[in-house]
């Protein structure tokens, strides 16, 4: 998901974590691999956590809010996101085999989304506005939260993307094509 309010990582490789991680190109729509299902992660091993750190990396520079790791090309139940305004401290969290157990299906709310992998393109869409949500974090620990506001709407954004779904496909057909000739349309200007 795309976000408004991102800082950039800290350059200096010599004082931050950071500096071992990895860019990885996103995936841009109409690209086929984001149609696809993502797999269930099995093993917690050394590069699942090197997928993790560069999808943060990735998320950060882009930037946005949230990424799934469909959207840099594998296609794991994994998905990356911090909330953080720019000027308060990072907050990564990471969700792994994430389920929605309960949402507030008679109570929705309304947000303007935006995708990494649908660039400069935005619309209102409408999901459940408080959702309870299964998932392992990144040594494999099992939690459940009731997530709402932004959390709750970025969480369901990103798990779409797990079923192959783009918050487009949430709009109206009318709606949807028009956006998708937009994305076209900028990106044959980019290579120009």
């Amino acid at each position: 998901m795309r976000g408004v309010h991102r800082r950039r990582l800290d350059a200096n490789p010599g004082t931050s974590y950071l500096s071992a991680m990895a860019m990885r190109p996103i995936l841009i729509a109409p690209d086929p691999r984001l149609k696809q299902k993502s797999t269930t992660v099995e093993v917690f091993d050394d590069e699942l956590q090197r997928l993790i750190d560069d999808m943060f990396e990735t998320m950060y520079e882009a930037p946005g809010i949230g990424l799934a790791a469909i959207q840099v090309g594998e296609p794991k139940r994994l998905l990356v996101i911090d909330l953080s305004r720019e000027d308060e401290p990072k907050a990564p969290r990471v969700f792994i085999n994430p389920e929605i157990v309960w949402t507030s299906a008679d109570e929705l709310s309304t947000y303007e989304e935006g995708c990494l992998s649908v660039p400069e393109q935005y619309a209102e869409v409408q999901r459940p506005a408080r959702v309870r949500v299964t998932y392992k974090d990144r040594e494999g620990k099992d939690h459940e939260e009731e997530m709402d506001g932004l959390l709750a709407t970025c969480i369901q954004h990103e798990m779409d993307h797990l079923e192959g779904i783009l918050f487009v496909d949430h709009l109206s057909l009318a709606r949807r094509s028009m956006l998708m000739r937009k994305l076209a349309k900028s990106r044959k200007f980019a290579r120009v």
